[in-house]
Protein backbone atom coordinates (compact mmCIF):
# COMPACT_ATOMS: atom_id res chain seq x y z
CA UNK A 1 0.00 0.00 0.00
CA UNK A 2 2.86 2.29 0.91
CA UNK A 3 4.49 1.40 -2.39
CA UNK A 4 1.35 2.17 -4.31
CA UNK A 5 1.22 5.57 -2.69
CA UNK A 6 4.80 6.35 -3.72
CA UNK A 7 4.23 5.28 -7.31
CA UNK A 8 1.13 7.43 -7.60
CA UNK A 9 2.99 10.39 -6.15
CA UNK A 10 5.84 9.87 -8.62
CA UNK A 11 3.32 9.68 -11.44
CA UNK A 12 1.71 12.92 -10.31
CA UNK A 13 5.11 14.61 -10.14
CA UNK A 14 5.93 13.52 -13.67
CA UNK A 15 2.69 15.00 -14.98
CA UNK A 16 3.10 18.26 -13.06
CA UNK A 17 4.15 21.31 -15.12
CA UNK A 18 7.78 22.43 -15.14
CA UNK A 19 6.75 26.02 -14.27
CA UNK A 20 4.34 26.87 -11.43
CA UNK A 21 0.77 27.46 -12.51
CA UNK A 22 -0.45 30.99 -11.84
CA UNK A 23 -4.15 31.05 -11.08
CA UNK A 24 -5.81 34.27 -12.15
CA UNK A 25 -9.22 34.51 -10.58
CA UNK A 26 -9.99 37.83 -12.29
CA UNK A 27 -12.38 37.49 -15.23
CA UNK A 28 -10.65 37.76 -18.63
CA UNK A 29 -11.58 41.00 -20.36
CA UNK A 30 -13.25 40.22 -23.66
CA UNK A 31 -12.73 42.55 -26.60
CA UNK A 32 -15.78 44.01 -28.18
CA UNK A 33 -16.49 43.74 -31.89
CA UNK A 34 -15.59 47.41 -32.26
CA UNK A 35 -12.18 46.89 -30.66
CA UNK A 36 -11.50 43.92 -32.95
CA UNK A 37 -12.43 46.01 -35.98
CA UNK A 38 -10.19 48.87 -34.83
CA UNK A 39 -7.19 46.51 -34.63
CA UNK A 40 -7.92 45.23 -38.15
CA UNK A 41 -8.90 48.44 -39.90
CA UNK A 42 -5.84 50.51 -38.99
CA UNK A 43 -4.80 53.30 -41.39
CA UNK A 44 -1.80 51.24 -42.50
CA UNK A 45 -3.93 48.15 -43.25
CA UNK A 46 -6.38 50.32 -45.18
CA UNK A 47 -3.55 51.70 -47.29
CA UNK A 48 -2.30 48.15 -47.93
CA UNK A 49 -5.77 47.05 -49.10
CA UNK A 50 -6.23 50.21 -51.18
CA UNK A 51 -3.47 49.19 -53.62
CA UNK A 52 -5.05 45.94 -54.91
CA UNK A 53 -8.51 47.53 -54.66
CA UNK A 54 -7.54 50.39 -56.99
CA UNK A 55 -5.86 47.89 -59.29
CA UNK A 56 -9.10 45.84 -59.48
CA UNK A 57 -11.17 48.95 -60.22
CA UNK A 58 -8.81 49.97 -63.05
CA UNK A 59 -8.64 46.46 -64.54
CA UNK A 60 -12.43 46.03 -64.47
CA UNK A 61 -13.67 49.53 -65.28
CA UNK A 62 -10.99 51.36 -67.31
CA UNK A 63 -11.71 51.77 -71.01
CA UNK A 64 -8.54 52.58 -72.90
CA UNK A 65 -9.87 52.14 -76.44
CA UNK A 66 -8.52 49.92 -79.19
CA UNK A 67 -8.88 46.22 -79.83
CA UNK A 68 -6.31 44.44 -77.68
CA UNK A 69 -5.85 46.58 -74.58
CA UNK A 70 -6.11 43.94 -71.86
CA UNK A 71 -2.38 43.94 -71.13
CA UNK A 72 -2.26 47.75 -71.24
CA UNK A 73 -5.21 47.98 -68.82
CA UNK A 74 -3.61 45.43 -66.50
CA UNK A 75 -0.35 47.38 -66.63
CA UNK A 76 -2.16 50.58 -65.67
CA UNK A 77 -3.83 48.77 -62.76
CA UNK A 78 -0.51 47.38 -61.53
CA UNK A 79 1.05 50.84 -61.87
CA UNK A 80 -1.67 52.34 -59.68
CA UNK A 81 -1.16 49.56 -57.12
CA UNK A 82 2.63 50.02 -56.95
CA UNK A 83 2.53 53.81 -56.81
CA UNK A 84 -0.15 53.81 -54.10
CA UNK A 85 2.09 51.62 -51.94
CA UNK A 86 5.11 53.80 -52.74
CA UNK A 87 3.32 57.05 -51.88
CA UNK A 88 1.77 55.82 -48.63
CA UNK A 89 4.70 53.53 -47.67
CA UNK A 90 2.10 51.11 -46.34
CA UNK A 91 4.51 48.35 -47.32
CA UNK A 92 8.25 49.07 -46.97
CA UNK A 93 9.54 50.66 -50.17
CA UNK A 94 12.14 47.92 -50.93
CA UNK A 95 9.41 45.26 -50.71
CA UNK A 96 7.09 47.31 -52.93
CA UNK A 97 10.00 47.66 -55.37
CA UNK A 98 10.10 43.87 -55.67
CA UNK A 99 6.36 43.54 -56.34
CA UNK A 100 6.74 43.67 -60.17
CA UNK A 101 8.50 40.30 -59.86
CA UNK A 102 5.17 38.65 -59.01
CA UNK A 103 2.59 41.18 -60.28
CA UNK A 104 3.80 41.34 -63.89
CA UNK A 105 3.72 37.55 -64.51
CA UNK A 106 0.40 37.11 -62.64
CA UNK A 107 -1.29 39.86 -64.70
CA UNK A 108 0.14 38.55 -67.98
CA UNK A 109 2.28 41.62 -68.61
CA UNK A 110 5.79 40.15 -68.80
CA UNK A 111 7.42 36.76 -68.27
CA UNK A 112 9.14 36.18 -64.92
CA UNK A 113 12.63 35.89 -66.45
CA UNK A 114 12.21 39.18 -68.33
CA UNK A 115 11.13 41.04 -65.19
CA UNK A 116 13.98 39.60 -63.16
CA UNK A 117 16.55 40.68 -65.77
CA UNK A 118 15.56 44.33 -65.14
CA UNK A 119 16.92 44.05 -61.60
CA UNK A 120 20.49 43.35 -62.72
CA UNK A 121 22.01 45.07 -65.72
CA UNK A 122 24.99 47.33 -66.38
CA UNK A 123 23.37 50.31 -64.64
CA UNK A 124 22.70 48.28 -61.49
CA UNK A 125 26.31 47.03 -61.61
CA UNK A 126 27.43 50.66 -61.85
CA UNK A 127 25.44 51.46 -58.69
CA UNK A 128 26.76 48.47 -56.72
CA UNK A 129 30.40 49.19 -57.55
CA UNK A 130 30.14 52.90 -56.76
CA UNK A 131 28.34 52.20 -53.46
CA UNK A 132 31.11 49.81 -52.37
CA UNK A 133 33.71 52.49 -53.13
CA UNK A 134 31.64 55.06 -51.22
CA UNK A 135 31.55 52.72 -48.21
CA UNK A 136 35.35 52.42 -48.38
CA UNK A 137 35.70 56.21 -48.43
CA UNK A 138 33.39 56.43 -45.41
CA UNK A 139 35.10 53.58 -43.52
CA UNK A 140 38.53 55.22 -43.72
CA UNK A 141 37.15 58.71 -42.92
CA UNK A 142 38.51 60.09 -46.18
CA UNK A 143 35.48 62.34 -46.67
CA UNK A 144 36.16 64.12 -43.35
CA UNK A 145 39.82 64.69 -44.20
CA UNK A 146 38.81 66.01 -47.62
CA UNK A 147 36.18 68.34 -46.13
CA UNK A 148 38.55 69.78 -43.52
CA UNK A 149 41.33 70.35 -46.06
CA UNK A 150 39.07 72.13 -48.53
CA UNK A 151 37.36 74.19 -45.82
CA UNK A 152 40.75 75.32 -44.53
CA UNK A 153 41.52 76.74 -47.98
CA UNK A 154 38.42 78.94 -47.75
CA UNK A 155 38.83 79.85 -44.06
CA UNK A 156 40.99 82.92 -44.62
CA UNK A 157 42.03 85.57 -42.11
CA UNK A 158 40.21 87.86 -41.46
CA UNK A 159 37.23 85.53 -41.72
CA UNK A 160 35.08 85.93 -44.84
CA UNK A 161 31.67 84.33 -44.16
CA UNK A 162 30.55 84.02 -47.84
CA UNK A 163 33.90 82.46 -48.77
CA UNK A 164 33.74 79.94 -45.91
CA UNK A 165 30.16 79.09 -46.91
CA UNK A 166 31.37 78.57 -50.49
CA UNK A 167 34.00 76.12 -49.26
CA UNK A 168 31.49 74.03 -47.26
CA UNK A 169 28.95 73.99 -50.11
CA UNK A 170 31.56 73.24 -52.80
CA UNK A 171 32.95 70.34 -50.76
CA UNK A 172 29.49 68.85 -50.31
CA UNK A 173 28.71 69.21 -54.02
CA UNK A 174 32.02 67.54 -54.94
CA UNK A 175 31.43 64.60 -52.57
CA UNK A 176 27.87 64.22 -53.90
CA UNK A 177 29.17 63.91 -57.46
CA UNK A 178 30.61 60.50 -56.65
CA UNK A 179 28.09 59.01 -54.25
CA UNK A 180 24.36 59.12 -53.58
CA UNK A 181 22.92 62.45 -52.40
CA UNK A 182 21.67 61.05 -49.11
CA UNK A 183 25.03 59.41 -48.34
CA UNK A 184 26.85 62.66 -49.16
CA UNK A 185 24.50 64.64 -46.90
CA UNK A 186 24.86 62.16 -44.04
CA UNK A 187 28.66 62.33 -44.38
CA UNK A 188 28.92 66.11 -44.67
CA UNK A 189 26.31 67.23 -42.13
CA UNK A 190 28.42 66.15 -39.11
CA UNK A 191 31.38 68.03 -40.60
CA UNK A 192 29.23 71.14 -41.08
CA UNK A 193 27.55 70.95 -37.68
CA UNK A 194 30.97 70.30 -36.13
CA UNK A 195 32.01 73.72 -37.42
CA UNK A 196 28.74 75.24 -36.17
CA UNK A 197 29.19 73.74 -32.70
CA UNK A 198 31.94 76.28 -32.08
CA UNK A 199 29.36 79.03 -32.42
CA UNK A 200 27.31 80.11 -29.37
CA UNK A 201 23.72 78.87 -29.15
CA UNK A 202 20.87 81.11 -30.21
CA UNK A 203 19.69 81.42 -26.59
CA UNK A 204 22.76 83.50 -25.77
CA UNK A 205 22.99 87.19 -26.54
CA UNK A 206 24.93 87.03 -29.78
CA UNK A 207 25.04 88.83 -33.10
CA UNK A 208 22.07 87.88 -35.39
CA UNK A 209 24.59 86.96 -38.10
CA UNK A 210 25.58 83.87 -36.09
CA UNK A 211 22.11 82.29 -36.31
CA UNK A 212 21.78 83.25 -39.96
CA UNK A 213 25.11 81.66 -40.82
CA UNK A 214 24.00 78.41 -39.16
CA UNK A 215 20.91 78.37 -41.38
CA UNK A 216 23.04 79.11 -44.46
CA UNK A 217 25.42 76.22 -43.75
CA UNK A 218 22.67 73.61 -43.22
CA UNK A 219 20.69 74.79 -46.27
CA UNK A 220 23.90 74.90 -48.29
CA UNK A 221 24.77 71.29 -47.43
CA UNK A 222 21.37 69.78 -48.33
CA UNK A 223 20.97 71.77 -51.55
CA UNK A 224 24.60 71.35 -52.63
CA UNK A 225 24.24 67.58 -52.26
CA UNK A 226 21.24 67.65 -54.61
CA UNK A 227 22.98 69.93 -57.11
CA UNK A 228 26.26 68.00 -57.07
CA UNK A 229 24.35 64.77 -57.73
CA UNK A 230 23.07 66.19 -61.02
CA UNK A 231 26.63 66.35 -62.39
CA UNK A 232 27.37 62.64 -62.73
CA UNK A 233 25.53 59.41 -63.44
CA UNK A 234 26.40 58.00 -60.01
CA UNK A 235 25.40 61.14 -58.11
CA UNK A 236 21.74 60.20 -57.84
CA UNK A 237 19.41 57.34 -58.70
CA UNK A 238 17.35 59.60 -60.99
CA UNK A 239 20.17 59.90 -63.52
CA UNK A 240 20.62 56.13 -63.51
CA UNK A 241 16.88 55.56 -64.03
CA UNK A 242 16.94 57.95 -66.99
CA UNK A 243 19.92 56.19 -68.58
CA UNK A 244 18.40 52.76 -67.97
CA UNK A 245 15.08 53.78 -69.53
CA UNK A 246 16.84 55.32 -72.54
CA UNK A 247 18.68 52.04 -73.10
CA UNK A 248 15.48 50.04 -72.61
CA UNK A 249 13.27 52.09 -74.93
CA UNK A 250 15.90 52.84 -77.56
CA UNK A 251 18.34 49.91 -77.68
CA UNK A 252 19.41 50.94 -81.18
CA UNK A 253 20.49 54.40 -79.94
CA UNK A 254 23.89 55.25 -78.50
CA UNK A 255 23.89 54.63 -74.71
CA UNK A 256 24.52 57.66 -72.52
CA UNK A 257 28.03 57.33 -71.11
CA UNK A 258 29.43 58.72 -67.88
CA UNK A 259 31.52 61.33 -69.68
CA UNK A 260 28.66 62.35 -71.97
CA UNK A 261 26.39 63.06 -69.04
CA UNK A 262 29.18 64.91 -67.22
CA UNK A 263 29.75 67.30 -70.14
CA UNK A 264 26.10 68.37 -69.83
CA UNK A 265 25.36 67.84 -66.14
CA UNK A 266 28.41 69.62 -64.73
CA UNK A 267 27.86 73.01 -66.47
CA UNK A 268 24.18 72.88 -65.50
CA UNK A 269 24.99 72.02 -61.88
CA UNK A 270 27.66 74.74 -61.75
CA UNK A 271 25.17 77.41 -62.87
CA UNK A 272 22.59 76.29 -60.29
CA UNK A 273 25.28 76.05 -57.58
CA UNK A 274 26.41 79.64 -58.13
CA UNK A 275 22.79 80.81 -57.86
CA UNK A 276 22.43 78.85 -54.60
CA UNK A 277 25.55 80.47 -53.16
CA UNK A 278 24.31 83.91 -54.22
CA UNK A 279 20.88 83.36 -52.62
CA UNK A 280 22.44 82.15 -49.35
CA UNK A 281 24.85 85.10 -49.25
CA UNK A 282 22.08 87.64 -49.84
CA UNK A 283 19.65 86.11 -47.32
CA UNK A 284 21.94 84.79 -44.60
CA UNK A 285 25.35 86.49 -44.81
CA UNK A 286 24.72 90.18 -44.12
CA UNK A 287 27.49 92.73 -44.00
CA UNK A 288 29.67 92.27 -40.95
CA UNK A 289 29.07 88.52 -40.70
CA UNK A 290 32.77 87.73 -40.87
CA UNK A 291 33.55 90.06 -37.98
CA UNK A 292 30.77 88.51 -35.85
CA UNK A 293 31.92 84.95 -36.57
CA UNK A 294 35.70 85.40 -36.37
CA UNK A 295 35.94 85.01 -32.54
CA UNK A 296 34.46 81.50 -32.83
CA UNK A 297 35.79 80.20 -36.16
CA UNK A 298 39.51 80.16 -36.69
CA UNK A 299 41.89 78.26 -38.94
CA UNK A 300 43.60 76.82 -35.88
CA UNK A 301 40.41 74.93 -34.97
CA UNK A 302 40.30 73.18 -38.33
CA UNK A 303 44.05 72.52 -38.19
CA UNK A 304 43.62 70.87 -34.79
CA UNK A 305 40.95 68.52 -36.15
CA UNK A 306 43.19 67.59 -39.05
CA UNK A 307 46.04 66.81 -36.67
CA UNK A 308 43.70 64.52 -34.72
CA UNK A 309 43.13 62.50 -37.92
CA UNK A 310 46.89 61.99 -38.23
CA UNK A 311 48.85 61.48 -41.42
CA UNK A 312 47.20 59.75 -44.36
CA UNK A 313 47.59 55.98 -44.03
CA UNK A 314 48.48 53.50 -46.77
CA UNK A 315 44.87 52.29 -46.82
CA UNK A 316 43.53 55.80 -47.38
CA UNK A 317 46.00 56.41 -50.20
CA UNK A 318 45.06 53.14 -51.90
CA UNK A 319 41.31 53.81 -51.64
CA UNK A 320 41.87 57.27 -53.15
CA UNK A 321 43.99 55.73 -55.91
CA UNK A 322 41.31 53.17 -56.78
CA UNK A 323 38.66 55.88 -56.66
CA UNK A 324 40.71 58.18 -58.90
CA UNK A 325 41.37 55.33 -61.33
CA UNK A 326 37.64 54.59 -61.52
CA UNK A 327 36.78 58.22 -62.32
CA UNK A 328 39.52 58.31 -64.98
CA UNK A 329 38.21 55.11 -66.61
CA UNK A 330 34.65 56.42 -66.51
CA UNK A 331 35.63 59.67 -68.17
CA UNK A 332 37.71 58.06 -70.93
CA UNK A 333 35.56 55.05 -71.90
CA UNK A 334 33.69 57.04 -74.53
CA UNK A 335 34.94 60.60 -75.04
CA UNK A 336 33.21 61.94 -78.16
CA UNK A 337 31.90 60.54 -81.42
CA UNK A 338 35.10 61.66 -83.16
CA UNK A 339 37.49 60.64 -80.38
CA UNK A 340 36.73 57.06 -79.26
CA UNK A 341 37.82 56.11 -75.76
CA UNK A 342 39.24 52.85 -74.47
CA UNK A 343 35.77 51.27 -74.74
CA UNK A 344 36.26 50.94 -78.51
CA UNK A 345 38.97 48.34 -77.83
CA UNK A 346 36.22 46.02 -76.56
CA UNK A 347 33.77 46.88 -79.37
CA UNK A 348 31.21 48.33 -76.97
CA UNK A 349 31.00 45.22 -74.79
CA UNK A 350 32.40 46.98 -71.69
CA UNK A 351 30.17 49.49 -69.89
CA UNK A 352 30.49 51.87 -66.94
CA UNK A 353 29.18 49.09 -64.67
CA UNK A 354 31.98 46.80 -65.88
CA UNK A 355 34.61 49.29 -64.68
CA UNK A 356 32.73 50.05 -61.45
CA UNK A 357 32.61 46.41 -60.30
CA UNK A 358 36.18 45.74 -61.49
CA UNK A 359 37.63 48.61 -59.45
CA UNK A 360 35.47 47.72 -56.43
CA UNK A 361 36.88 44.17 -56.62
CA UNK A 362 40.40 45.59 -56.17
CA UNK A 363 39.38 46.79 -52.69
CA UNK A 364 38.93 43.14 -51.66
CA UNK A 365 42.38 42.20 -53.03
CA UNK A 366 44.70 45.04 -51.93
CA UNK A 367 45.94 44.69 -48.30
CA UNK A 368 45.29 47.61 -45.94
CA UNK A 369 48.57 47.13 -43.99
CA UNK A 370 46.72 47.65 -40.71
CA UNK A 371 46.30 43.98 -39.78
CA UNK A 372 48.10 41.05 -41.32
CA UNK A 373 46.01 39.43 -44.04
CA UNK A 374 43.32 42.14 -43.88
CA UNK A 375 42.22 43.79 -47.13
CA UNK A 376 40.98 47.32 -47.78
CA UNK A 377 37.40 46.02 -47.69
CA UNK A 378 35.65 42.84 -46.60
CA UNK A 379 32.05 41.76 -47.03
CA UNK A 380 31.15 42.61 -43.43
CA UNK A 381 31.85 46.27 -44.22
CA UNK A 382 29.43 46.01 -47.15
CA UNK A 383 26.43 45.16 -44.99
CA UNK A 384 25.44 48.83 -45.17
CA UNK A 385 24.91 48.63 -48.94
CA UNK A 386 21.66 50.50 -49.71
CA UNK A 387 19.76 47.60 -51.25
CA UNK A 388 16.58 49.68 -51.07
CA UNK A 389 17.98 52.00 -53.76
CA UNK A 390 19.17 49.08 -55.88
CA UNK A 391 15.72 47.45 -55.73
CA UNK A 392 14.01 50.78 -56.46
CA UNK A 393 16.15 51.22 -59.57
CA UNK A 394 15.33 47.69 -60.69
CA UNK A 395 11.61 48.36 -60.20
CA UNK A 396 11.92 51.53 -62.28
CA UNK A 397 13.52 49.61 -65.16
CA UNK A 398 10.92 46.81 -64.88
CA UNK A 399 8.04 49.32 -64.97
CA UNK A 400 9.56 51.08 -67.99
CA UNK A 401 9.77 47.74 -69.83
CA UNK A 402 6.23 46.83 -68.79
CA UNK A 403 4.75 50.17 -69.92
CA UNK A 404 6.41 49.73 -73.31
CA UNK A 405 5.81 46.02 -73.93
CA UNK A 406 2.18 46.07 -72.71
CA UNK A 407 1.23 48.82 -75.16
CA UNK A 408 0.22 51.23 -72.36
CA UNK A 409 2.65 53.87 -73.63
CA UNK A 410 1.01 53.87 -77.07
CA UNK A 411 -2.49 54.09 -75.55
CA UNK A 412 -1.54 57.05 -73.35
CA UNK A 413 0.14 58.84 -76.25
CA UNK A 414 -3.17 59.00 -78.15
CA UNK A 415 -4.42 61.55 -75.64
CA UNK A 416 -1.41 63.79 -76.24
CA UNK A 417 -2.02 64.65 -79.89
CA UNK A 418 -2.72 68.28 -79.00
CA UNK A 419 0.92 68.72 -77.96
CA UNK A 420 2.09 68.14 -81.53
CA UNK A 421 1.73 71.84 -82.32
CA UNK A 422 3.16 73.11 -79.01
CA UNK A 423 6.59 74.83 -79.28
CA UNK A 424 9.47 73.17 -77.45
CA UNK A 425 10.42 76.37 -75.61
CA UNK A 426 7.02 76.23 -73.88
CA UNK A 427 6.74 72.49 -73.22
CA UNK A 428 10.26 71.92 -71.78
CA UNK A 429 9.92 74.31 -68.79
CA UNK A 430 6.39 73.00 -68.21
CA UNK A 431 7.67 69.42 -68.04
CA UNK A 432 10.41 70.51 -65.64
CA UNK A 433 7.98 72.37 -63.36
CA UNK A 434 5.52 69.45 -63.31
CA UNK A 435 8.32 67.08 -62.28
CA UNK A 436 9.63 69.60 -59.74
CA UNK A 437 6.16 69.90 -58.19
CA UNK A 438 5.41 66.17 -57.98
CA UNK A 439 8.82 65.44 -56.44
CA UNK A 440 8.00 67.57 -53.37
CA UNK A 441 5.42 64.97 -52.33
CA UNK A 442 7.03 61.70 -53.42
CA UNK A 443 10.54 60.39 -53.96
CA UNK A 444 12.69 61.66 -56.81
CA UNK A 445 13.09 58.14 -58.16
CA UNK A 446 9.36 57.40 -58.10
CA UNK A 447 8.61 60.69 -59.87
CA UNK A 448 11.10 59.87 -62.61
CA UNK A 449 9.78 56.33 -63.00
CA UNK A 450 6.26 57.68 -63.45
CA UNK A 451 7.01 60.60 -65.78
CA UNK A 452 9.78 59.49 -68.13
CA UNK A 453 7.76 56.83 -70.05
CA UNK A 454 5.01 59.42 -70.60
CA UNK A 455 7.54 62.02 -71.74
CA UNK A 456 8.88 59.57 -74.32
CA UNK A 457 5.41 59.29 -75.84
CA UNK A 458 4.93 63.07 -75.71
CA UNK A 459 8.22 63.49 -77.57
CA UNK A 460 7.04 61.04 -80.25
CA UNK A 461 3.79 63.00 -80.60
CA UNK A 462 5.70 66.30 -80.89
CA UNK A 463 8.20 64.67 -83.27
CA UNK A 464 11.17 65.86 -81.21
CA UNK A 465 14.13 63.88 -79.88
CA UNK A 466 12.99 62.02 -76.72
CA UNK A 467 15.97 63.22 -74.65
CA UNK A 468 14.82 66.83 -75.12
CA UNK A 469 11.93 66.01 -72.77
CA UNK A 470 13.35 63.06 -70.79
CA UNK A 471 16.29 65.05 -69.44
CA UNK A 472 14.23 68.09 -68.25
CA UNK A 473 11.73 65.72 -66.63
CA UNK A 474 14.42 63.69 -64.83
CA UNK A 475 16.45 66.68 -63.66
CA UNK A 476 13.28 68.55 -62.67
CA UNK A 477 12.48 65.60 -60.40
CA UNK A 478 15.66 66.48 -58.48
CA UNK A 479 14.48 70.02 -57.67
CA UNK A 480 12.97 68.94 -54.30
CA UNK A 481 13.89 72.19 -52.56
CA UNK A 482 10.71 73.33 -50.76
CA UNK A 483 9.67 70.72 -48.17
CA UNK A 484 11.53 68.44 -45.73
CA UNK A 485 9.58 65.47 -47.12
CA UNK A 486 10.85 66.09 -50.66
CA UNK A 487 13.96 63.94 -50.18
CA UNK A 488 15.77 62.21 -47.27
CA UNK A 489 18.60 64.76 -47.61
CA UNK A 490 16.16 67.51 -46.63
CA UNK A 491 15.12 65.49 -43.58
CA UNK A 492 18.77 65.18 -42.50
CA UNK A 493 19.14 68.97 -42.58
CA UNK A 494 15.76 69.62 -40.98
CA UNK A 495 16.50 67.40 -37.97
CA UNK A 496 19.54 69.55 -37.03
CA UNK A 497 17.10 72.15 -35.67
CA UNK A 498 18.85 75.03 -37.41
CA UNK A 499 16.29 75.49 -40.20
CA UNK A 500 12.51 75.74 -40.52
CA UNK A 501 10.16 75.12 -43.45
CA UNK A 502 9.95 78.86 -44.15
CA UNK A 503 13.75 78.93 -44.58
CA UNK A 504 13.54 76.11 -47.11
CA UNK A 505 10.76 77.83 -49.06
CA UNK A 506 12.53 81.20 -48.99
CA UNK A 507 15.69 79.66 -50.42
CA UNK A 508 14.24 76.77 -52.42
CA UNK A 509 11.63 78.65 -54.46
CA UNK A 510 14.04 81.03 -56.27
CA UNK A 511 16.48 78.12 -56.63
CA UNK A 512 13.79 75.97 -58.27
CA UNK A 513 12.88 78.79 -60.68
CA UNK A 514 16.53 79.42 -61.56
CA UNK A 515 17.14 75.69 -62.12
CA UNK A 516 14.15 75.46 -64.45
CA UNK A 517 15.36 78.50 -66.41
CA UNK A 518 18.92 77.16 -66.80
CA UNK A 519 17.66 73.73 -67.83
CA UNK A 520 15.28 75.22 -70.41
CA UNK A 521 18.13 77.18 -71.98
CA UNK A 522 20.92 74.58 -71.78
CA UNK A 523 18.98 71.52 -72.97
CA UNK A 524 18.23 72.71 -76.54
CA UNK A 525 21.71 74.30 -76.85
CA UNK A 526 24.47 72.46 -74.98
CA UNK A 527 22.29 69.34 -74.59
CA UNK A 528 21.62 69.19 -78.32
CA UNK A 529 25.38 69.14 -78.94
CA UNK A 530 26.31 66.69 -76.16
CA UNK A 531 23.47 64.20 -76.71
CA UNK A 532 23.29 64.66 -80.48
CA UNK A 533 19.59 65.58 -80.51
CA UNK A 534 19.76 68.02 -83.44
CA UNK A 535 18.90 65.33 -85.92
Amino acid sequence: MNGDHVSVADSDNMKSPLLPVVHNDEPMERKTVGQHLRTIFTPNNCYIALGPLLCAVVCLCARLGGDDTTRARNMLGVLVWIFEWWLTEAVPMPITSMSPLFLFPLFGITAADDVASSYMDDVIALVLGSFILALAVEHYNIHRRLALNITMVFCVEPLNAPLLLLGICATTAFVSMWMHNVAATVMMMPVATGILQRLPSSSEMVHPAVGKFCKAVVLGVIYSAAIGGMSTLTGTGVNLILVGMWKSYFPQGNPISFSQWFFFGFPLALCIFLVLWGILCVLYCPKGSGKALSPYLHKSHLRRELEMLGTMSFAEKMVLSVFGGLVLLWMTRNITQDIPGWGSLFHGRAGDGTVSVMMATLLFIIPNKIKKGEKLMDWNKCKKLPWNIVLLLGAGFAIADGVRSSGLAEVLSKGLVFLETAPYWAIAPTVCLIAATITEFTSNNATTTLLVPLLIEIAKTMRVHPLLLMVPGAIGAQFAFLLPTGTPSNVVGFTTGHIEIKDMIKTGLPLKIAGTAFLSVLMPTLGAYVFGTKG
